[in-house]
């Protein structure tokens, strides 16, 4: 098959022909149709994961038609539309047995611990736990989008900030994160605050919903703004960048008995984050770590997605074909670009 292969970390990926995946017993085969280009994959590409084993196939973000399945597979057969999170869960151990299976002990993830999506097919294991049946009303493209940025969102916003119906709620960082967790907080009837330090971001951020924009690098005290626009603070406050200084001053911008959530990737080269503990035990803050979301929320979500409560395709950018995605993957910490791009031709 088809597929962007790199050999060597910070060195340009080729478009190389590698072995078709065959699928294990419990595992299926998918044709991607489209596959989203995510910072996770920038993240991996330049060595930051330690999962990675060379040569590698990069893409998690991914969506399209079942190929092949394991004897063992029953929810899924050949021609189904699917999509998937960016876990593969093992669908046996004592997370997956509760519900969270994004937090499963022995998880893997196409794009990290396997060959990803970045190519004409992807294997994932444990398909009857992992896999989504994709709904002939959402496009592959728009489903691509879905697999790491939006459905972590989804559940950064709505099961682990619990966010309400009139509270307001900040989003640190106006990437494909913190804009669809904009999306998704309107759609719940929060008032929402982006803050990025890009004007082109905060633009896009107000047309898909943001009632106020704060570019923390032109205000003189941004924390001291959004506690005045919001009359004494977020009832819930997201890090959707993945740094230290966003992650503390999501906390410090807090009302009392606020909830910060930590959905942006923290590096382990970044430094440690400072929690403000004193303002934790004070205002009785509570603070949640989000990690994707599990197969089964899917069901809430694409049903918000057909009823046309929320409109992922807002957030496509742009399409590109795999040989033109080598160069969005590898210039994305210098020109990131405003929207989700997705690889479509292959």
């Amino acid at each position: 098959m088809k597929a962007m292969l790199y050999e060597n970390f910070n060195t340009a990926p080729k478009i190389a022909s590698v072995p078709d995946p065959t699928p294990t017993a419990d595992g299926i085969v998918v044709r991607v149709e489209a596959t989203g280009i995510c910072r996770s994959d920038w993240h991996g590409w330049v060595g930051h994961a330690d999962d990675i084993a060379l040569p590698h196939v990069p893409g998690h973000e991914f969506a399209g038609v079942v190929e092949a399945t394991g004897k063992n597979v029953t929810r899924f057969k050949r021609g189904d539309r699917v999509t998937a999170p960016f876990i593969a869960a093992c669908g046996t151990c004592h997370e997956c047995n509760s519900g969270n299976q994004q937090t499963c002990l022995h998880q893997t993830q196409a794009g990290f611990s396997s060959w990803g999506s970045f190519a004409e097919y992807v294997a994932v294991e444990c398909a009857d736990t992992n896999m989504v049946h994709l709904p002939e009303s959402i496009d592959f493209v728009t489903a691509a989008s879905l697999g790491c940025r939006f459905a972590t969102s989804f559940r950064a916003v709505v099961d682990q900030g619990k966010v309400r119906g009139g509270e307001w709620l900040v989003v640190h960082g106006a990437g494909g994160i913190g804009l669809a967790a904009i999306m998704i907080a309107k759609a719940f009837g929060s008032n929402v605050i982006a803050v990025d330090i890009v004007e082109s971001k905060l633009d896009f951020a107000r047309q898909i919903g943001a009632d106020y924009t704060v570019n923390s690098r032109t205000s003189s005290d941004h924390i001291q703004e959004i506690l005045e626009i919001t009359k004494g603070g977020a009832h819930v406050s997201i890090d959707a960048l993945g740094n230290p200084k966003t992650s503390y001053n999501s906390i410090k911008n807090l009302r009392p008995r606020g909830r910060h959530v930590q959905v942006g990737l923290i590096i382990e080269n970044a430094g440690d984050s400072y929690v403000p503990m004193y303002q934790v035990m004070a205002k009785e803050l509570e603070v949640y770590g989000s990690h994707g979301m599990q197969a089964w929320r899917y069901d809430d979500m694409l049903r918000m997605i057909t009823n046309g409560s929320l409109k992922p395709e807002k957030l496509i950018g742009k399409t590109v074909s795999l040989e033109n995605g080598i160069q969005h993957l590898t210039s994305m910490a210098d020109t990131p670009d405003t929207g989700i791009v997705v690889i479509d031709r292959f």
